[in-house]
């Protein structure tokens, strides 16, 4: 049996994640758990970045826009007049909840309001940027079969004797 980062094993990790000027803009200091090779939530050039590792390791992954977080899409933004946009959405931060008429929906965040406008991005708020994440795998145990069936972590529960 391998204690080494490989396909089928349960991978608890801390990470930091910095924007472009080096400040951190994420952090978990509570380990997050994947299953190494099944589960798709990862970025695949951390994944890539992390196969082969051991418990205590420490690795920076840099991510360009289009392997990480995507590129700014305009199609996702709009704006309208202040009057029109209900009181509660003419902060900035306010997040909002649009429906098309196929019934999809996207969260769209208030990123300014000035000059009679409340603009919203439905873009992720890392979109466009490159971003490097600084990993610590902090265990690595075999993946039950249902691990594997369902691609992920029965729950993080098992972490507390973990980091």
């Amino acid at each position: 049996m391998s204690d080494n980062v490989e396909h089928q094993k349960v991978v608890s990790f801390t990470y930091q994640l910095l924007d472009e000027q080096g400040t951190v803009q994420e952090q978990s200091d509570l380990p997050m758990s994947y299953v190494h090779g099944v589960d798709d939530r990862v970025f695949p050039k951390i994944v890539e970045a992390i196969e082969g590792k051991k418990a205590g390791d420490e690795i920076e992954v840099v991510l360009p826009p289009e392997e990480g977080f995507g590129v700014h899409n305009a199609d996702l933004t709009f704006s309208d007049e202040v009057a029109n946009v209900p009181a509660e959405f003419q902060q900035v931060g306010a997040k909002a909840t649009f429906q098309n008429d196929a019934g999809d929906t996207t969260e769209m965040t208030v990123v300014n309001v000035s000059d009679g406008k409340v603009y919203l991005d439905g873009n992720h708020m890392f979109a466009g940027k490159t971003m490097t994440f600084k990993i610590k795998v902090s265990s690595i145990r075999d993946a039950t079969g249902e691990e594997i069936g369902s691609g992920q972590p029965q729950t993080n529960m098992d972490l507390g004797g973990m980091h």
